[in-house]
């Protein structure tokens, strides 16, 4: 579904990426993980047109989409769900996901997209009318990963999704997204939280100074001694 091929990201002239290829295929839940300054958010933004690569390729559903507009992208199917959730604060919860239904695609199915997700996410049903702003940071979350689905992605990537969670609240957001996944949308996970992600995963990747330093079976990454002792601190 997803294919990165030697992509090389710039920030004027300090290289971020350095030859990042992945894959993600129909279906699956794939994890990207690594220490903080890895790349790991450099990649998303690069995959959903915010970031231009200056070298590679990018496809999606074997179409290229390196050279196309974020909307356009969107409009495909590959949502991005933005680490620091990047609410709109001064807007109700209700208005907030309207607007992750921005697409030509996504508008026609807007009441029953916002039903199935407060069927997921119940508590933002119970606060329709309550301002983003105000919400607690777990309720935020919620909504940030609410509004991603509005645009009815294909695949969506998630950045950071337990970042500045209590732990019962992490728990119920990696359960969030496995069903997610058990409702038929792709997943690229991007996440600080090792063991969690893989054991939630498929596959995964690990990214050290831009580059992918590792990667197969969640399973294999977990007994892989240079994970144990690097992330998982054992």
């Amino acid at each position: 579904m997803l294919t990165l091929r030697n992509v090389q990201t710039f920030y004027g002239d300090l290289q971020a990426l350095y030859g990042v290829s992945l894959s993600v295929k129909d279906g699956e839940i794939v994890s990207v993980i690594g220490n903080n300054g890895a790349g790991k958010t450099t990649t998303l933004m690069t995959i959903s047109g915010i970031l231009r690569p200056r070298r590679g390729e990018i496809h999606f559903d074997a179409r290229r989409i390196d050279a196309l507009k974020s909307a356009d992208i969107v409009g495909l199917g590959l949502g991005h769900v933005p680490e620091g959730r990047q609410l709109f604060p001064s807007m109700t919860v209700e208005e907030n996901l309207l607007m992750g239904a921005c697409s030509r695609r996504a508008k026609g199915s807007r009441a029953k997209t916002m039903a199935r997700v407060y069927d997921l996410f119940p508590r933002l049903s119970e606060r329709q009318r309550q301002v983003a702003g105000t919400l607690s940071g777990g309720e935020q979350q919620m909504l940030a990963i609410g509004r991603g689905l509005m645009g009815l992605p294909r695949l969506l990537m998630l950045d950071e999704p337990s970042l500045g969670l209590a732990p019962v609240m992490v728990t119920a957001m990696f359960e969030a997204i496995r069903q997610i996944n058990r409702d038929g949308t792709t997943i690229l996970l991007v996440e600080q939280n090792v063991f969690r992600a893989l054991k939630l995963s498929h596959r995964g990747y690990i990214l050290e100074d831009g580059r992918v330093v590792a990667e197969g079976p969640s399973e294999d990454l977990l007994r892989n001694p240079q994970v144990r002792t690097t992330y998982l601190g054992l």
